[in-house]
């Protein structure tokens, strides 16, 4: 028996999920195919638990330091399955709320594996049963996995990808980690606050090597404050994995040494799943490097058939699967949709300090010969930042010299995660640094120091 649907989704991750709902808003018959968690790898392995993690190690490192805000605490400890546990149940929570979400949709969840048989029907194996799905438009949502280093196979005891790394009931006394990438930098930043030795080695000149390079030697510097040993311009080779842990060539440009790790975490990026989806049965093209060809606006060569998030083009950020997925839906619906612009998508890394940042780096806008004037206002001049006890930080802007265009915005510091959307707005409204100095930002708030580095940046800083 074939079912016929509007919209066939295959993969139930942050682009699958949100773009099934956009659909079924718009009067489509959707099913989403999926054959492991609602949610996908953000909800479920990245994005939201490692939140959780990292929640917890800021309260941990702020709890430490009690006595700066006249607080007496005594005995502070953690239990690390109960760290682990938490963050799990959150996890199941939310992964729980979209089954909801489906539900209330009216979506028909089909659990399996999906495949083409060609470019009007999915065929879904689950166990020994095999269903046919019939779809006048398909959306390939399969996401990436962890790409493993050549030469070190992620295991799950002593070499870790980020989702047995986010699930480590014993804690590693002595850790490496590979890449500076947010994913690598986050689980650093979370395993020293816990309490283990840290070494994080990157291959390129700076750590956060697509934020801008200012950010990113003021990120290092406040690791590197915090105990984490980090090694650019180095690679880790020759390793042995035993019983025990991992040894390791540290290779640096001037010396190589041989370390001893318990446990390694490999954070070099991901993989487009892509396998096993009967492509070959499609048109659809697949690019040098595993990811699927696509327009600007997400159509394979098989125009009914589409692919948004981390299957296609960086960056791999759940938001950007998102919107992809809502324009799509649109797109199907035959409502006026816009490509999704990258120099608009904010990037976070939810680190302690967290870095945020949209646009342009000042690098590249030299690269692109622009005239700009570049704003900066420091943490420590804000009242807000002080009396939280986190006067450690930057708001950098670049501003076009001609037209006061905003090209970019990068910030470093307390809770700037939650500061970036303001500048994501402005730039997505092409707002010039008028429109910003002539704002009026609450007082005391973090927000203000985005007014200042304006200001700044024509020369009418206030309070610096």
């Amino acid at each position: 028996m074939t079912t016929q649907y509007d919209l066939a989704v295959i993969g139930a991750g942050p682009g699958g999920y949100v773009a099934a709902i956009r659909a079924a808003q718009l009067g489509q018959k959707v099913c989403v195919i999926e054959k492991q968690h609602l949610g996908g790898v953000c909800l479920n392995w990245g994005c939201i638990p490692t939140k959780a993690l990292l929640k917890t190690s800021e309260i941990f490192s702020d709890i430490k330091r009690a006595g700066d805000f006249g607080l007496n605490v005594k005995e502070v400890g953690f239990d690390m399955k109960k760290v682990v546990k938490r963050s799990r149940d959150v996890a199941d929570q939310l992964s729980a709320g979209i089954k909801h979400l489906l539900k209330k949709n009216k979506i028909t969840v089909v659990e399996g594996h999906g495949r083409f048989i060609n470019n009007a029907t999915v065929e879904v194996t689950n166990n020994n049963k095999k269903e046919a799905i019939s779809f006048k438009n398909a959306l390939i949502a399969t996401g990436a996995r962890p790409r493993a280093l050549p030469g070190l196979p992620f295991d799950g005891e002593k070499v870790l990808s980020s989702k047995e790394a986010m699930i480590q009931e014993q804690l590693p006394k002595k850790l490496l980690i590979i890449g500076s990438g947010a994913i690598g930098i986050e689980f650093a930043s979370f395993y020293n606050a816990m309490s283990s030795d840290v070494t994080v080695v990157e291959m390129q000149k700076n750590i956060l090597p697509v934020e801008d390079a200012e950010i990113s030697a003021l990120a290092q510097k406040a690791f590197e404050k915090k105990g984490i040993n980090i090694l650019t311009e180095t690679t880790a080779e020759n390793f042995k994995v035993s019983k025990t842990g991992v040894e390791a060539t540290i290779k640096g440009p001037k010396k190589g040494t041989q370390e001893t790790f318990d446990k390694v975490i490999v954070a070099i990026g991901v993989v487009p799943n892509t396998e096993d989806l009967g492509l070959e049965k499609t048109k659809i093209k697949l690019e040098k490097n595993g990811q699927v060809a696509v327009n600007e606006l997400c159509q394979t060569a098989e125009s009914n058939i589409y692919a948004i998030g981390d299957v296609i083009s960086p960056p791999w950020l759940a938001h950007k699967a998102s919107h992809e997925g809502i324009m799509v839906a649109d797109h199907i619906a035959g409502r006026k949709t816009h490509p999704v612009k990258i120099e608009n998508i904010p990037g976070c890394t939810y680190s302690n300090p967290q870095i945020a940042s949209v646009g342009l780096t000042e690098a590249q806008t030299k690269e692109k010969g622009l005239s700009v004037k570049i704003g900066r206002f420091p943490f420590q001049g804000n009242g807000k930042a002080i009396a939280m006890g986190k006067p450690d930080g930057l708001v950098k802007l670049i501003f076009d010299a001609k037209t006061g265009e905003l090209h970019g915005a990068h910030l470093i510091g307390a809770d700037v995660t939650e500061l970036i959307h303001s500048l994501v707005i402005a730039k997505k409204l092409e707002t010039t640094e008028e429109d910003l100095m002539e704002t009026v930002f609450p007082h005391p708030t973090l927000s203000e120091m985005i007014h200042e580095a304006t200001l700044d940046a024509f020369d009418r800083v206030i309070h610096f």
